[in-house]
């Protein structure tokens, strides 16, 4: 693709007409009223200076919305990347430490390579190892420790940070009694006005209205000398761009966490551009996306920044907001640009049990307990996994990965064991002349020496065990069977073991007086028994186009033979 195409299609993205600038302007003005708050608040909880995450909403917005296939998606700060970050560098770093910090940006750097290699070797597709399932046990889980890990802050009261998340809480309840109860009535307010913003005034900037007048009571009651906690001083002026810190040793002890990260970071802006290619009937291409977020992420850690993300929650509002191209994005980066430029100053007497009610009412959305009921009813083994991935994470918190990890080694281990154990029905004659599950349909035999069974999965090295004990067991229990059928329309791949093993039944049974026959395979199959010379050893003769052509012929000449002798 030559340098002038290439511009073509980057410039496509955006409509230069009236109209679309005019919505545009109006949703990224709308965007970023929510987006400096939030930012302020997901560096909180992903334990960095809040400046982070105004550095974090600023150059990273602007890359993924330039290189990202998505028209509305919002990049930036996001609260399941921020307590990953906090979890993931809580082992290795104590918290507050600029070796915390520095990890946080290498942490940004590794996570945002990773999306970068997915997207470029185009295996988005891979991405879907983790299950929906799996993904809503952990999020539905991550939700209530980021709630839970906020509650110190709104109730003023400092917590241990152990390796046991739940026990430094409930050891913190038990000491409710030393809140600091200014911090609590700032935390309480907050929460009352968010949700009445939401409820009654959903239009207007709820966040932003309610830092803004919470700040201004902080500062004219001096909250920050009765013993408060304030955002502080933010740095004015632009992000310095420099490399991040590079540590050998610290990258490979990242690595695990930069992969979940990647994986969790990405599945959460996928959900959002599924929902907003469906709103919009635009197309969006995955490994694209992974690349723009992957180069988001690599921007962060260049601006000396925390790892960022697509924002479900921004990108719905930029939908709302009727966003036409990523224009919108990128006018509210400007807007976080203008703040840090000239107003954080006003941010000093920002309390910070505001920002922790602003975390707790946006993660209240991620709570869905429905979604693991539906799992369950789907499938006990989808049910299981979202539970256990559950139960996981928060007995691993704050080491989350380990939960979201956890469930994908039992998802895949759960798959493996379904392909190692397909569904296989003994067949018997319906009334409507096609063959059934005869146990299930309570049938009789199709005829007194003459068995059938249908194996529903791929015929391979991990489930070909399976379908010869399902074979053995149907002559064991038929003494009197000389001819079995295998129905064989739900065989839709074979392999090598798969043809070696029916060369040894074939000699088995040859043995026994019993025939082998098949009907319904597919080509694909067909094709391989025919380069590896087993349809000559099963015989043409005993390979049928339709069940009904097989049960007619093999019965005609099981009769034959029992009128012979």
């Amino acid at each position: 693709m030559n340098l002038r195409v290439y511009w073509h299609n980057f410039a496509g993205r955006f409509d230069m007409r009236i109209g679309p600038l005019k919505a545009d302007l109006v949703a990224g003005i709308t965007v970023s009223l929510v987006a400096i708050p939030q930012s302020l608040a997901y560096a909180q909880l992903a334990g960095v200076p809040a400046y982070y995450g105004l550095y974090a909403a600023l150059i990273p917005t602007v890359i993924g919305a330039l290189f990202g296939s998505s028209n509305q998606l919002s990049t930036g700060p996001v609260a399941m990347t921020s307590l990953l970050t906090a979890a993931s560098i809580a082992p290795l770093a104590a918290h507050g430490s600029e070796l915390f910090y520095s990890y946080a940006i290498l942490l940004a750097l590794v996570s945002g390579l990773f999306q970068i290699a997915f997207g470029v070797l185009r295996v988005g597709i891979l991405l879907n190892f983790l299950s929906n399932p799996v993904l809503m046990g952990f999020i539905n889980a991550a939700a209530i420790i980021i709630g839970l890990s906020q509650l110190p802050t709104l109730l003023g009261i400092p917590a241990a940070q152990s390796e046991h998340f739940l026990l430094d809480i409930s050891r913190m309840l038990f000491h409710i009694d030393t809140a600091h109860e200014l911090s609590l009535g700032f935390g309480i307010t907050a929460i009352i006005m968010l949700v009445c913003f939401k409820r009654y005034a959903p239009k207007l900037p709820g966040v932003l209205i309610t830092v803004a007048f919470l700040t201004w009571v902080s500062y004219v009651i001096d909250y920050v000398n009765l013993g408060g906690r304030v955002v502080g001083i933010v740095p004015q002026g632009l992000p310095t761009l420099s490399l991040p810190p590079l540590d050998w040793h610290a990258t490979v002890a990242l690595l695990p966490a930069s992969f979940v990260i990647a994986l969790i970071s990405f599945m959460e802006a996928m959900s959002s551009c599924k929902v907003i290619a469906i709103k919009t009937r635009q197309p969006w291409d995955e490994n694209k996306e992974l690349i723009g977020q992957g180069l988001a992420k690599v921007a962060a850690a260049f601006c000396q920044s925390m790892p960022v993300s697509g924002s479900f929650s921004r990108s719905a509002l930029n939908l709302a907001s009727d966003a036409k191209t990523p224009l919108a994005s990128i006018i509210s980066a400007i807007f976080v640009l203008l703040t840090l430029l000239f107003f954080t100053s006003l941010l000093y007497h920002l309390p910070k049990p505001v920002l922790a009610a602003i975390i707790m009412m946006a993660v209240m959305n991620l709570i869905n307990f429905q979604s693991i009921r539906n799992a369950w009813r789907a499938s006990r083994d989808d049910g299981v996994a979202a539970i256990i991935t559950f139960l996981a994470t928060l007995a691993f918190a704050p080491n989350i990965q380990n939960g979201i990890l956890t469930g994908i080694l039992l998802s895949l281990s759960l798959l493996l064991y379904r392909m190692m154990r397909p569904r296989v029905a003994v067949l018997g004659l319906h009334s409507d002349t096609t063959l059934r599950d005869a146990v299930r349909h309570n049938l009789p035999p199709l005829h007194p020496r003459l068995g059938a069974i249908r194996f529903d999965g791929a015929l391979r090295f991990v489930n070909v065990s399976y379908f010869e004990d399902a074979l053995l067991k149907l002559e064991r229990e038929n003494p009197e069977i000389a001819c079995i059928l295998v129905q064989s329309s739900g065989i839709n791949e074979i392999d090598a073991s798969g043809i070696e093993m029916l060369r040894n039944l074939l000699d088995r049974f040859k043995s026994s007086g019993i025939q082998l026959a098949f009907s319904g395979l597919k080509k694909q199959v067909s094709d391989v028994m025919d380069r590896t010379g087993l349809t000559g050893k099963i015989g043409e003769e005993n390979i049928f186009g339709t069940e009904s052509v097989a049960i007619d012929e093999i019965c005609r000449r099981l009769d034959k033979q029992t009128t012979t002798i």
